[in-house]
């Protein structure tokens, strides 16, 4: 490839931080390793960072060290990000209730965690110097640095938005960098960016990049179709002031709980869809995207909330609830009007307690029953069935409540 890089020696960098400790926001991916050596050539010397906030397995964490070993880091270690990404974000976004544009369930909002994990990192070594595999073309890169320009007076790396800068073809370049230096690439990293944590998966890459259909391969923690179990499946969820606390009656942390809804869900391919939406740099973002737990927990509050909330609240919180979620979509996650939305939020769930029970036999999930002692139930009335109020009562509130419209009509016939 005419466009390969050959390595060069560098000297160490002067910056104004004092330092040339370079701590990395790591996953062992294809962005994330090219950046090691790219640094490294730089001058820097790299510490990485893997924050664990759920998504892989102890396999996955295992080549994650071993790749960050491979390639010659200064230092890795690995954090455990599951109760952060629980407190910090699930429970907010539950009690919002709302994907970013009606849709996406804001699978990346680990990288704010992961930003705190590299900064307390860089305390460690005395160094304030972070550093991350964001494209140019992303949100990713306006949420890192957002975040850490928040949290104090830090140089922030780059590489992946430098090497744009000359390189059109970004991910074979950095593969071509990567194997010329003798390290080898996984194939799924060839084909697809591929993104995972508690929350879920994101898929990018490929065909979905080309508004195409996605292959086969295209695919996460979701079963096809083929491989969903013959069984339906009945889960019960119990909920304490708008926070899930237990599956089937077994209570658990919630970071636990979370995890394991998204593998009894996964099984039977809920909570996969494919998302396009506006970027905050004005791009038009395509992905697919897997959150198996986050929609069980998401459809269980909705059916507990709408029945227990009233009629004003129900209507008032989602205009709420969707400034919350721009918020953290693009960047502003510790903006004090996130914290002021929050406070709201806190408020609106103190009824919000009861059990839930979900129902799939594939892919749709219902919530088909909902038990709570704070149900806005009247003891005399049923909707469309029963009521304790008179036809006259009825007919009175009925030429009341029209009567501007009624109004209206009768004078401009």
């Amino acid at each position: 490839m005419s466009d390969n890089a050959q390595q060069t020696n560098h000297q160490s960098p002067i910056t104004d931080h004092g330092s040339n400790k370079a701590v990395l926001a790591f996953s062992g991916g294809l962005d994330t390793s090219f950046c090691v050596p790219y640094l490294q050539e730089q001058g820097y010397e790299v510490h990485t960072v893997f924050a664990d906030t759920g998504g892989v397995d102890a396999e996955e964490r295992a080549y994650i060290e071993q790749r960050a070993k491979e390639l010659g880091v200064a230092s890795h270690v690995t954090v455990d990000g599951g109760p952060a990404i629980w407190e910090g974000f699930v429970k907010p976004f539950v009690w919002a209730g709302e994907g970013y544009q009606g849709q996406y369930p804001l699978l990346v909002s680990d990288r704010y965690l992961i930003v705190d994990a590299a900064l307390q990192r860089c305390a460690e070594l005395g160094t304030k110097i972070v550093a991350h595999g964001c494209t140019g073309m992303g949100n990713d890169q306006v949420r890192f640095d957002l975040a850490v320009k928040a949290k104090g007076d830090y140089a922030i790396l780059a590489p992946i938005r430098e090497i744009q800068k000359e390189h059109k073809e970004v991910r074979a370049y950095e593969q071509a960098y990567l194997e010329q230096r003798g390290f080898g690439v996984r194939a799924k990293q060839k084909q697809y960016t591929i993104n995972e944590n508690l929350l879920g998966v994101t898929l990018s890459g490929g065909e979905i990049d080309r508004w195409e259909q996605p292959g086969d391969e295209a695919r996460g923690w979701c079963a096809p179709r083929k491989d969903w179990p013959a069984e339906p499946l009945k889960l019960t969820l119990g909920i304490e002031q708008g926070e899930a606390v237990s599956l089937n009656g077994e209570r658990l942390p919630g970071a636990a709980l979370l995890a394991r809804l998204n593998k009894e869900l996964a099984r039977y391919g809920v909570g996969r869809g494919m998302y396009t939406g506006d970027t905050t740099i004005g791009l038009k973002g395509r992905i697919v995207y897997e959150a198996p737990g986050l929609f069980a927990l998401l459809t269980a509050h909705r059916a507990l909330e709408e029945a227990v909330l009233s009629k004003q609240q129900n209507r008032f919180k989602p205009l709420m609830a969707r400034k919350w979620v721009e918020l953290v979509y693009e960047g502003f996650f510790n903006d004090p009007l996130k914290t002021d939305l929050e406070a709201f939020l806190a408020s609106s769930q103190r009824c919000v307690t009861g059990e839930v029970d979900l129902f799939t036999a594939g892919a749709q999930l219902d919530a088909v029953a909902v038990r709570s002692k704070h149900l806005l139930q009247a003891k005399g009335a049923t909707y469309a069935q029963s009521a304790d109020w008179g036809v006259a009562e009825a007919e009175g509130f009925i030429r009341l409540y029209g009567m501007s419209s009624t109004l209206w009509a009768e004078v401009n016939r």
